[in-house]
């Protein structure tokens, strides 16, 4: 199919969540397996442009030490969807990014899709700490608008967009400063936060950006 992407997609889940959502878009031609050594066996022939894997942990550090292993699959980047308290090492093991879990199953095709475009950039030498400076500006702006109430909702797409962004292009702390400001923003929205956590993460982002 013509501008279609290949997925190799792990998926232990009995319910499938993660192969559901995925399959059901138009432009994306999965290939699923609900075992790691299986995926692993297909994926040279398969020649995936992106592997999905929502599997127990143990799984995981399976396929991505399978993948390291061998030159021949070792091209074929990896999303793992992960429990934040394991999304560290899924990094530290070679994953391309990590999508928290859990996820919602409307929005997986989208933030995939994205992925895929920020890996495929960076496999071109697209310079990543470019956007990041163009990024600052755009943060900085928000900083004297946190009191009006569309801003918040705003700054929190914002900063969604760009820790998966620095996560994929190896900016882990631009990543988990991001990650950190979209926290307080969504605590602030659920009343378990005041302004001022939100501003005070805005600014420890900026100052992660200026370093970086």
């Amino acid at each position: 199919m013509p501008g279609s992407f290949r997925l190799l997609v792990v998926d232990d889940d009995p319910r499938g969540a993660a192969e559901a959502a995925l399959a059901c878009e138009t432009d994306f031609v999965v290939l699923s397996f609900p075992d790691v050594r299986q995926a692993l066996k297909a994926a040279p022939d398969w020649e995936p442009d992106l592997i999905v894997c929502d599997a127990a942990s143990a799984d995981v550090a399976l396929l991505l030490d399978g993948l390291c292993a061998s030159a021949a699959i070792a091209k074929f980047p990896a999303i793992i969807l992960a429990q934040p308290e394991d999304a560290q090492q899924a990094k530290a093991l070679g994953a391309a990014a990590v999508i928290r879990k859990p996820f919602d199953p409307e929005r997986l095709a989208e933030t995939v899709r994205r992925h895929l475009v920020l890996i495929r950039l960076n496999a071109a030498g697209y310079d990543f700490s470019q956007r990041l400076r163009r990024d600052a500006e755009a943060l900085a702006a928000f900083r004297p608008r946190l009191a009006q109430a569309a801003a918040p909702q705003e700054l929190q797409s914002f900063a969604h967009k760009l820790a998966g962004a620095a996560g994929i292009f190896k900016f882990a702390a631009v990543s988990s400063k991001a990650a950190a400001l979209e926290d307080a923003i969504i605590n602030m929205r659920a009343g378990r936060a005041a302004p001022d956590l939100v501003a005070a993460n805005l600014d420890a982002l900026l100052e992660c950006i200026t370093r970086a």
